[in-house]
């Protein structure tokens, strides 16, 4: 969904156990260590790499084994800097998080991320030029399919489908990806032209996402939930 200031992060924040923001991730920061702090945690990637590691994100996790029950926000900025180890690393505490815990990933580019992960997520997108004049972060195949099924007819689903259903590496997570960038793409194509027309299937993108991510039946969601 689009929010207009950042200052409904902090609300945003406190309704989710995780939450992915894609805001300019400096500001963003601030905003959550003035509200919350000392109760702000936050990870950042190697100054030297560049990237979050799976070892590094297990050290993170591990400021979550506490018997207090206080709330805390875990932060994670630049998300879209993990590499897949230390995304699936997360996974189990997105899972079943603790009533008081909550995870909140700050990034640009949130079709970066994993499918899993984006699964498990609330996403929100600041109605900011910067924010989401960004490019799509998906690969070019991904994005070549996306453009395909956000215009697709019946037949064309169908067609799309069957394509994507015979993927030989993970058929699952690749039509999540493509999902995921169409349901960006939407986002931003409308924040650029005002035009509500790019909004018409958001719902139906939504809905496949979900049923996707819960081990929907591939060619037939696609069809039945695009229609």
């Amino acid at each position: 969904m689009f929010f207009d200031n950042l200052e409904e992060i902090i609300g945003f924040a406190q309704l989710n156990n995780f939450s992915i923001f894609a805001t300019p991730v400096e500001d963003s920061l601030l905003l959550l260590e003035k509200k919350f702090k000392p109760n702000v945690f936050t990870l950042s990637p190697d100054e030297k790499t560049n990237k979050i590691s799976v070892d590094m994100i297990r050290n993170f996790i591990s400021l979550t084994e506490t018997k207090d029950k206080t709330d805390r926000f875990f932060v994670v900025k630049n998300a879209e800097t993990m590499n897949e180890a230390a995304e699936n690393a997360f996974l189990k505490n997105l899972e079943e998080p603790k009533d008081f815990h909550n995870f909140i990933f700050l990034t640009k580019f949130p079709s970066a991320l994993l499918s899993t992960v984006l699964s498990r997520a609330k996403i929100y997108y600041l109605k900011e030029k910067d924010v989401l004049s960004a490019p799509i972060s998906a690969p070019d195949k991904i994005k070549d399919y996306a453009k395909k099924l956000i215009v697709a007819d019946t037949k064309g689903l169908i067609a799309l489908a069957n394509e994507l259903s015979k993927k030989k590496d993970n058929p699952r997570d690749f039509s999540l990806k493509v999902v995921a960038a169409s349901i960006e793409m939407l986002y931003k194509t409308y924040f650029k032209t005002g035009d509500k027309k790019f909004l018409k299937r958001l719902p139906n993108l939504l809905k496949l996402y979900d049923a996707l991510a819960h081990n929907g039946h591939i060619k037939l969601h696609f069809v039945a939930d695009m229609l």
